[in-house]
């Protein structure tokens, strides 16, 4: 994995300003030489024209990181196993996207989704029922429900598509859909545009 170093931006300081500092040459101008590790957030450096330079402090990039996990607006509740009364993997999966919705005030899209048409799918129906009950007993009442079954496209993928689509900021699965190899764990990286939130049985 490649890093990238973000230099912060110079603010020009008058010399005038700063106390002079002894320097270790004689008859040399002073030359500050600091290293990245070492520096408090904001540092002078002295340049060999001997105009000065400070750096002024950054945002740290972890509290921008760390702010994609705590202001979720829309989570994505996949729901992959053909279970009509659901598994404990998607029961648990369902109260822990309502308890995250209330958290944070986020809306809800659950995506229904399985490989073969709902023609091949005798109790389609009764897991859609399932699915609302769980939900209304959670106390959730505004919800998106999306069925995609037998697009062609494999549950990693329509997730990663759903996800992209809709601009969502958190996708929350089951480990369950990923031991019964309903979702690829590899190509999550791949296809999902936001943070996945795995949940261990």
């Amino acid at each position: 994995m490649a890093f990238t170093h973000y230099l912060p931006p110079l603010q020009l300081v008058k010399p005038s300003l700063i106390s002079p500092k002894p320097s270790l040459f004689f008859n040399n101008p002073p030359i500050s030489i600091t290293s990245h590790f070492f520096n408090p957030p904001s540092t002078l450096h002295t340049l060999p024209s001997g105009i000065i330079v400070k750096a002024k402090p950054q945002e740290p990039e972890v509290a921008i990181a760390t702010d994609s996990f705590t202001q979720f607006k829309h989570l994505l509740l996949p729901i992959t196993d053909r279970k009509p009364y659901l598994s404990e993997g998607t029961k648990q999966a369902i109260a822990t996207t309502i308890a995250l919705a209330n958290k944070y005030g986020a809306d809800i899209t659950v995506v229904v989704i399985d490989e073969q048409q709902k023609e091949s799918l005798p109790e389609h129906e009764t897991q859609l029922s399932s699915i609302r009950w769980h939900l209304s007993e959670g106390g959730l009442k505004d919800y998106k429900l999306l069925e995609r079954l037998g697009d062609g496209s494999k549950p990693t993928a329509i997730i990663g598509d759903v996800a992209d689509e809709l601009n969502l900021d958190l996708v929350v699965i089951s480990m369950e859909a990923i031991h019964t190899k309903h979702i690829d764990a590899n190509l999550l990286a791949e296809f999902i545009p936001c943070p996945v939130m795995l949940l261990p049985l």
